[in-house]
């Protein structure tokens, strides 16, 4: 039988494929605090304001809500056990964290907006807490955060740069936003997320609660 060669464009989107297609070993982690269903609820309701104001943004749904402590990227998969050991040892030397959760900002401003979060009121637990995840992490070989933590609720992303009328109009709509909330966190959690056809699906691999009293 004869092999056709394939033409030079189809070959070339295939190696782009290969060169993105996940190690099937490997995993995409994220640690976070997630936020328990009446806080998520009450951030939904509080910047309906912002989603009216710029539909086309990327907006997170109410149930994936959370506070990233460290974001991990693809790793291999044989390294989620020892992470779940690590967090939760972590986690046992933690009191229960309650997270001050109000205004809305924006990375890098709301005058230009890439990232929509809202701000979670900074905390010496937080801190620490953060602190010891990535001295953990570290000794595991992942590599150290290359910026300050900034403790935030991502809920929502610009996919394409706003223009100065979509800017104003989301700086008006986050003055609207009136939000004053305290969620307990009870623990640490791993995450593996997983970008389908669909959107991204979060998957909880490791639950760590933290210490009673």
């Amino acid at each position: 039988m004869t092999r056709h060669a394939l033409p030079p464009n189809t070959r070339r989107a295939q190696a782009r494929r290969s060169r993105t297609r996940p190690d099937p070993h490997s995993v995409r982690l994220f640690l976070a605090l997630s936020l328990d269903p009446t806080t998520r609820r009450r951030c939904d309701e509080a910047t309906q304001p912002l989603r009216l104001a710029r539909p086309s943004a990327r907006w997170v749904p109410p149930d994936r809500l959370h506070l990233t402590l460290k974001f991990l990227g693809e790793q291999p998969d044989s390294l989620v056990g020892p992470l779940a050991a690590a967090i939760s040892t972590v986690a046992a030397q933690t009191r229960p964290i309650d997270l001050c959760i109000g205004a809305v900002g924006a990375f890098p401003t709301l005058r230009r907006p890439r990232t929509i979060y809202l701000t979670v009121t900074p905390d010496p637990k937080l801190e620490l807490l953060h602190h010891d995840i990535e001295v953990t992490c570290a000794s595991l070989g992942l590599p150290l955060a290359g910026r300050p933590f900034r403790p935030h609720v991502t809920i929502g992303r610009e996919p394409e740069p706003p223009d100065l009328d979509a800017r104003r109009a989301l700086r008006a709509a986050a003055r609207l936003v009136r939000l004053r909330a305290t969620a307990p966190v009870p623990g640490i959690d791993l995450v593996e997320s997983e970008q389908t056809d669909t959107g991204t699906r979060y998957r909880l691999a490791h639950h760590a609660p933290f210490r009673d009293g």
